[in-house]
């Protein structure tokens, strides 16, 4: 991939505009077609799209804009699954957890007219497709038919797969898959750590895990077990205390650094952003590290999550113009 020094990537979701939000809205009450709805999904891609390269992202997503929900999406297109009705996450956030009631089977492609339509829309080839792992569907479900959560997890892994790989064949060039469970259960993570890989067997694409908010410890002696390229990770929030713990671990993939709090309102600054690159340089070399926020910037509203972005590419710059400056790297 020709990408500079620290390129910066997001995670995945963001936020969606006003106006999709009033025809989802609408769809839902019959007052728009299943047509008009299609297309402005779509509008909401490309604008999206627009905001990543504005700011300067450099391997950007759609946003995830046509999906509601990282489990529910996947589990609605995949035989095995039933859904029940909402269930509290907290205060007045809820989401429809599913339940498995059936043997889980991949039946048709769940993202592919996704990153078909994403090609025709990119300003760079170097665009990411996010998909939920095996662990986390399987941790935020109910269970109704397998012996245990392992079994189904590993249903769900082939599941993935098969989806991966379409994926790929529809032009995907780097593929993340999401993770944000897989630090629950001690007791689990061991096993975990293999449905993820059988997820991403023989997918010949740059692939990306993406863990964030829990107890990494849990996971730091696995982490050169997964079967990817590179694992970002939620660490602004933590003010970057795990990286000392990876470095202890002996971490040697690439490591997406998540520099952004997706939880505060308030907008870094590129000063900021510049001071927690270096020191990040001084835990990875510079060619393994990648620049992301926490995680997704879907529950932000749009001009903070686009302004978090652009001074997150700032500061990225500030560092690069260092770097050239130093002969380290290239002009």
């Amino acid at each position: 991939m020709n990408l500079p020094p620290l390129p910066t990537t997001v995670i995945g979701s963001y936020p969606r505009p006003k106006w999709l939000r009033e025809a989802i809205t609408l769809a839902k009450n019959g007052r728009l077609s299943r047509e008009d709805l299609q297309e402005a999904f779509n509008d909401a891609a490309i604008t999206v799209m627009r905001d990543h390269q504005v700011a300067g992202i450099d391997v950007p997503t759609d946003g995830e804009v046509k999906r509601d929900e990282m489990v529910e999406f996947f589990a609605e297109r995949l035989k095995g699954f039933r859904f029940y009705g909402p269930v509290r996450v907290w205060g007045t956030a809820y989401y429809r957890k599913p339940s498995v009631v059936s043997k889980i089977e991949y039946n048709r492609p769940m993202l592919v007219d996704e990153v078909e339509f994403t090609k025709s829309i990119t300003y760079t080839p170097y665009f990411k497709v996010t998909i939920t792992g095996p662990y986390t569907m399987a941790y935020w479900s109910y269970n109704e038919y397998y012996k245990d959560r392992r079994e189904m997890a590993f249903d769900l892994a082939k599941a993935i797969n098969a989806e991966i790989r379409n994926l790929v064949e529809a032009g995907a060039p780097v593929i993340q898959v999401d993770e944000p469970a897989i630090h629950s259960s001690a007791e689990e993570v061991e096993w975990a750590v293999e449905a993820v890989n059988e997820s991403v067997k023989g997918i010949n694409a740059k692939l990306m895990l993406h863990i964030c908010y829990g107890d990494y410890k849990i996971v730091a002696p696995y982490l050169n077990d997964f079967k990817v390229d590179q694992i970002n990770f939620a660490l602004k929030i933590y003010n970057y205390k795990p990286l000392k713990l990876f470095k202890e671990h002996g971490y040697e993939k690439e490591i997406g650094a998540g520099v952004i709090d997706v939880h505060s309102r308030n907008v870094e600054s590129p000063e900021e952003v510049y001071k927690d690159i270096k020191r990040l340089m001084e835990y990875f070399p510079l060619e393994k590290i990648w620049i992301n926020p926490d995680c997704g910037l879907k529950l932000l509203p749009r001009n903070i999550a686009f302004s978090k972005m652009v001074s997150m590419v700032k500061g990225v710059q500030m560092v690069r113009e260092e770097l050239k400056k130093s002969g380290i790297v290239g002009k």
